[in-house]
């Protein structure tokens, strides 16, 4: 591999870092006003989660793994922050043509994708005919921080068609890692939905519709801003109105702790349910449907197809009123 960045230097350090959002912390990290009996209490919960879901050996380190996933990204990006370069409908293009192409990556590195591709848009100004170079060196670099085989640069040169050489992949490379000081790690939305999940113990159907919504999210110029703590949550807590199961989050916490997984306000949520929902909606019947068509395959249990989402009278009351 000619990259600059060796898969096995990152691959250790893969779910304990720092995200996308606005300035000020939705989910602040201060624990003043906790007691310890409310600490122990959800460390127990968390250490449960993370045994069932086969991270035992991080069981002792479970509260600041937490915490870690809450916290509030190095690289805040806001939609005002895109260039004028990078329309909506540019940015959304871009993003669906990495789901079409690259469908067997996991979940957290499509994620950790988008956000190295928005931090750095940020930063600096890129020109409309090297775009897609960007999507494809933020890909690459995802995939040396969350793959345990990472794609050839030959490969994704081959998949663009060529646009671009691997000399010029990796000239971007250098810039990306240049202009974000090496900081590739941040708070990935879906190690966190997986984790409150775990603790409420919700369904398969419900995790996979929290993920589409999550995923139909990383196109909307809306979400840019939207913190990752804040965006598992929403689509987690969406995902359970809309097949009707108790609040993943606080179920099975007890009552002293479950407010812990609640420091967004109620408008604060409902603003980011909205953009979610008004992408599930539109399902199929937009061109950038590749979200859509991965859902909707057996191995996501078919979830954008789902009837629940046809048949939601909360959806469609939630268009209908400025409140959920």
């Amino acid at each position: 591999m000619a990259g600059l960045l060796p898969r096995e230097k990152v691959q250790g350090s893969r779910r304990r870092d720092s995200a996308l959002g606005k300035q000020g912390a939705a989910c602040p990290r201060s624990t003043a006003a906790e007691t310890p009996l409310q600490r122990a209490s959800m460390g127990q919960e968390l250490s449960r989660a993370m045994q069932r879901m086969g991270m035992g050996s991080e069981q002792e380190y479970c509260y600041d793994i937490f915490w870690n996933l809450m916290e509030q990204p190095r690289h805040t990006v806001r939609a005002s922050d895109m260039p004028h370069t990078m329309t909506a409908e540019g940015r959304a293009l871009l993003v669906d043509w990495l789901v079409q192409e690259y469908l067997k990556l996991a979940d957290d590195t499509l994620h950790l994708a988008v956000y190295l591709m928005n931090a750095y848009l940020k930063a600096s100004k890129v020109r409309v005919a090297t775009l897609q170079l960007l999507s494809i060196t933020c890909l690459f670099l995802a995939c040396k921080v969350e793959e345990s085989t990472c794609p050839q640069s030959s490969q994704l040169c081959l998949m663009a068609e060529d646009t671009f050489t691997p000399k010029e992949l990796f000239r971007m490379e250098r810039k990306v890692l240049a202009c974000l000081r090496f900081e590739l790690h941040y708070a990935n939305p879906v190690a966190l939905l997986h984790l409150i999940a775990e603790v409420g113990s919700a369904s398969p159907e419900v995790q996979h519709m929290a993920m589409y919504f999550m995923e139909l999210s990383l196109m909307e110029a809306d979400a840019v801003g939207v913190e990752p703590a804040r965006l598992s949550m929403a689509a987690l807590r969406l995902a359970q109105r809309v097949l009707g199961e108790g609040d993943p989050a606080g179920s099975q916490l007890p009552q002293e702790c479950s407010p812990r997984f609640h420091l967004s306000s109620v408008s604060e949520l409902s603003a980011v349910y909205r953009v979610m929902i008004q992408a599930a909606m539109r399902g199929s019947s937009t061109p950038l449907r590749a979200t859509f068509q991965k859902f909707a395959r057996p191995q996501k249990l078919c979830i954008s197809i789902s009837s629940a989402l046809g048949e939601s009278t909360y959806l469609r009351h939630f268009l209908g009123s400025p409140a959920p």
